[in-house]
């Protein structure tokens, strides 16, 4: 085959370049994952890759071009929740397909709790490990992102960050997702509907008691702040928050949780309280988790796309990587969905 590796020895990017006709630096930036090669000419390398078995060196490419290959995803909560919700599995689902695409190596970082626990996790991420960095879950206040962006690391978060401007980030349309869960119970005949908001230091926190709001007032119905309880997105804060809703207003009819962990813990309080779901009270969650479908009933949600979430941060700072000169900020907001079950 012309241009084909010898026998026993490994192929280089001269024979993919040979073999896909085009030049060295051409099948490099291909290779590194650049935005800014036609499509046809990325396919004609990729084949080539492909045929020929090429692997990249690692070790010569970080000397070359100055990078570890190696992203980190970090998650500013504990080890519970990123284990126990399936909004975490399908970010990280998202993200790691992305970095298998790119032959890029996916650094998982933990940083949460007091300063000294976070210290040690929060010193690894520095141009010397990474390249850059996908934030998630963040809360307001944290001087980590500009930690990070001080040492030169480029960053994308997960959801618009609280209180930053001039961030890149993937969000979704948490403010018209909970529109559409209030419309839903409105023109279900609900009208004393209560909400467990999620965490106020957190941007989808903020903006789904937002939705919230703004369907009352576009439906003609009073805003009544004791209606609201706050939780933190777990199921147990669900629970606690439910049944303090109740001990208030007995009368509630319906209950917009901002998660779905937060919604079954509702469901839990609601069946101990001796409450028909959906007959005295209606819910709706948010996420479209595996969970929602298997609950008894099965939960009525607003459906985010965790993996997309996380493919589209994945390509949004591999992007940002391979065109260093531009420092624009970039972001993108993704469509949310109604999806009903027996819950309503």
């Amino acid at each position: 085959m012309t241009g084909g590796p010898e026998a026993g020895k490994r192929p280089t990017l001269e024979q993919v370049a040979a073999l896909a006709g085009v030049g060295r630096g051409t099948a490099s930036r291909v290779i590194n994952g650049s935005p800014s090669v036609a499509p046809q000419t990325r396919d004609a390398v990729m084949k080539a890759v492909a045929e020929l078995g090429y692997v990249p060196n690692q070790a010569a490419r970080s000397l070359v071009t100055r990078r570890t290959g190696a992203i980190a995803l970090v998650i500013s909560e504990p080890e519970e929740r990123l284990f126990s919700e399936p909004f975490f599995a399908g970010v990280v689902r998202g993200i790691s397909q992305v970095m298998d695409e790119r032959d890029r190596q996916l650094v998982l970082v933990l940083v949460h709790g007091p300063a000294e626990r976070r210290d040690e996790p929060a010193a690894y991420l520095s141009p010397q490990h990474v390249d850059g960095a996908l934030l998630l879950s963040q809360h307001e206040g944290d001087d980590l992102p500009q930690q990070l962006r001080d040492r030169g690391l480029m960053l994308v978060h997960g959801g618009r960050p609280p209180g930053v401007e001039g961030a890149s980030y993937v969000d979704v349309d948490n403010v018209g997702g909970a529109r559409a869960a209030l419309r839903h119970l409105l023109e279900r005949g609900r009208h004393r509907v209560a909400t467990i908001a999620g965490p106020p230091d957190m941007q989808a926190g903020r903006d789904r008691l937002r939705g919230y709001r703004e369907a009352l007032e576009a439906g003609g119905i009073a805003y009544d702040p004791s209606l609201i309880e706050q939780g933190d997105f777990t199921e147990p804060g669900g629970w606690q928050a439910m049944r303090r809703l109740l001990a208030r207003h007995p009368d509630v009819d319906a209950v917009f949780a901002a998660s779905d962990p937060m919604a079954l813990g509702a469901l839990r309080a609601l069946r101990e309280a001796g409450s028909a779901v959906p007959a005295d009270v209606a819910v709706v969650g948010f996420d479209d988790s595996p969970m929602a479908a298997m609950s008894d009933p099965p939960l009525t949600t607003i459906n985010q796309p965790a993996d997309v979430l996380g493919r589209e941060m994945a390509e949004m700072l591999l992007a940002a990587l391979a065109d260093p000169e531009n420092d624009e900020a970039r972001s993108l907001v993704l469509p949310t969905s109604l999806v009903v079950r027996g819950t309503t």
